[in-house]
């Protein structure tokens, strides 16, 4: 069974934050397409076309360290002009780090669950940003759980990490047991100040496997970077644990087109999930 799930980047570009992976900081003058807001006609119109596509899970993300009053405002009335023209799509945020309080306002809203990744081991973190400490993450993670909304989380293989690293993320995704793991591939930029991606195919499927042993109970979703990593050779991912993956485009980068996806999973006589099934 493979959940699909679909991105709308509604608030893009102008962080003030320095992550070194992304292309969204304003420190980084990277040429992506920037805005405060979609217009909630827009979000709509993009969910209508992501269930149209088979996807279940649609994510309402903002650049930004964290959640603000007009930010809460403005999601909060994404998520119930979503809810009430598709009503059965799960509404996921992802919005930064973010409040207990926060989180009620959310679920409120009609929002299912939050998505707030790791991105690396505590000890790497500080390596690729220095702007907000990685323990603000994991506190955003716990109080998503707190609040009752089902946790997304994971991170970004590929940025320089060593081995231990990327083992001492998998032990907090533990801890953190998310309903759902995001994996994703760094995905290079000349602008930014991390430059390549040293990984192979191969790796990067063990590294696939690996969570998927570890976190035996979470659906373990391929994210950013599953086409620049794989190529032709994505459809392994499911052999090596994955069951989910991101149709469409991300953030800031092109994604494959949503019906060559789903012709290829259906060739491949993968079922294509229609419910949430707790999830």
């Amino acid at each position: 069974m493979i959940y699909l799930c679909a991105i709308s980047n509604i608030s893009s570009g102008s962080c003030s934050e320095d992550c070194s992976f992304c292309t969204q900081s304003a420190r980084y003058h990277v040429d992506i397409e920037k805005y405060k807001q979609k217009s909630i006609e827009q979000i709509v119109e993009e969910a209508k076309a992501a269930r149209k596509n088979r996807a279940l899970g649609f994510c309402l993300v903002t650049a930004g360290k964290g959640m603000t009053p007009s930010k809460l405002e403005y999601v909060t009335t994404a998520a119930r002009a979503v809810k009430e023209a598709v009503p059965e799509l799960n509404i996921i945020a992802c919005n930064g780090t973010a409040s207990y309080e926060d989180m009620i306002a959310l679920k409120e809203a009609g929002i299912r669950s939050y998505n707030h990744n790791l991105e690396a081991s505590e000890n790497y973190y500080k390596d690729i940003c220095s702007t907000h400490e990685w323990k603000e993450r994991y506190k955003t993670c716990l109080n998503a759980k707190k609040a009752g909304l089902k946790l997304i989380s994971g991170g970004i293989f590929g940025m320089g990490e060593s081995e231990e690293d990327r083992v001492s993320m998998i032990n907090s995704l533990k801890e953190l047991q998310p309903v759902s793991i995001t994996i994703n591939f760094f995905h290079p930029n000349s602008a930014l100040p991390l430059k390549t991606n040293p990984l192979n195919i191969e790796e990067s499927l063990k590294l696939i496997n690996n969570v998927k042993n570890e976190l035996s109970n979470s659906r373990i979703m391929v994210a950013g970077g599953r086409e620049r990593m794989f190529g032709k050779r994505w459809t392994e991912i499911f052999d090596h644990g994955a069951n989910s993956i991101v149709i469409g485009d991300y953030l800031t980068t092109s994604g494959e087109s949503p019906s060559k996806d789903l012709a290829v999973i259906e060739s491949l006589g993968l079922e294509i999930a229609e419910k949430c099934n707790g999830q």
